[in-house]
């Protein structure tokens, strides 16, 4: 236990001091525009909330095209089943090389959930600390005393469901929860109905979806009774942002043979209509994007070469062959 209380010390000592460093930025920001302390610091959260999600963007981008290829290769991954179900060692080795030739990486899908995981518990510990008056990276004492006694729509930021004293508290927190679970629910069955084709509603991959779909929100909803209304607050404000940002790429780059797809060539078929384009063009048009999209690539010519330079060129060329064949005879 002493070890992996070390390490986990090891981790969260940075994570102290950018966490509460991020948060006293934006206190100090809102402080000047509003004279509410708890108004503060639970905008401070959501201002955490926004720094940390822009910074995992990258991993986002990734995590969309991780859970688009691995739609579309289900039916190739249904095809390897039926030929290797009778070898599951042979099976799993061919899926994965599947993954590893198109490039998609099963895991790279909780990359950013495992990624807030540290910030969210460093969080909790911080306002477990601050509500002792005991501050952590750049909060000092008294500051953490103030983030975690901040008053808030009538709860601390540090009130817990389960040892709430009154009626505002239980209200708040239970509020937060709900919108915590509905919030999980609705983004994974946005993508789901909106990014999925119907080959990949069925398969292996498809009843891990389905299980997440319920499971998340019956976790979140068992542990959301036992947190900070400050950590609450984080966690909601970062499942608003997952589905704001995941309904942006579904509708502006959704997957082939997806609803969400049907959808967006509705709206492009829309847009040229009011430009004054007959259905007739707008079909010329979508047959050309689609030919040039298949179109290869335009073969580079290669530059004008002097005539010493031709030869130093060939000359290199055939000492080349010459050591590739062994040496002439």
């Amino acid at each position: 236990m002493g070890a992996i209380g070390d390490l986990f010390g090891w981790i969260a000592t940075p994570l102290y001091y950018a966490i509460s460093g991020i948060l006293l930025v934006w206190q100090k920001a809102f402080a000047y525009i509003i004279p509410s302390e708890g108004w503060q610091w639970a905008l401070a959260i959501v201002g955490l909330t926004v720094t940390i999600r822009a910074l995992l963007i990258p991993l986002f981008v990734k995590q969309i095209n991780s859970s688009r290829n691995m739609q579309l290769l289900q039916p190739k991954v249904r095809e390897l089943q039926k030929k290797y179900g009778h070898d599951r060692e042979k099976l799993a080795n061919e899926t994965m090389k599947l993954y590893k030739d198109s490039g998609t990486n099963p895991f790279a899908s909780c990359l950013p959930l495992l990624l807030q995981m540290p910030i969210f518990f460093v969080l909790f510990r911080m306002l477990e600390h601050a509500s002792d008056g005991v501050g952590k990276g750049f909060l000092s004492d008294e500051a953490a005393h103030e983030f975690a006694t901040s008053t808030w729509l009538g709860s601390l930021l540090s009130d817990q469901f389960t040892t709430a004293d009154h009626m505002s508290t239980y209200f708040l927190t239970g509020f937060l929860v709900v919108a915590m679970i509905a919030t999980t629910f609705l983004t994974q069955r946005q993508l789901m109905s909106k990014n999925m084709p119907p080959d990949a509603m069925t398969g292996q991959y498809a009843q891990q979806q389905k299980l997440l779909l319920y499971v998340l929100p019956v976790v979140f909803a068992v542990g959301g009774i036992a947190f900070p209304v400050g950590t609450i607050l984080y966690w909601t404000s970062s499942n608003l942002w997952t589905m704001g940002q995941q309904f942006y790429v579904i509708r502006n780059n959704p997957a082939p043979g997806t609803p969400a797809f049907d959808a967006k060539q509705e709206r492009d078929k829309a847009k040229r209509r009011k430009k004054g384009l007959t259905d007739a063009e707008i079909d010329i048009a979508e047959a050309n994007e689609a030919q040039t999209e298949k179109r290869p690539a335009q073969r580079t010519q290669p530059k004008n070469q002097t005539r010493s330079q031709r030869k130093k060129a060939g000359t290199t060329a055939g000492r080349s062959t010459t050591q590739k064949n062994g040496g002439t005879k």
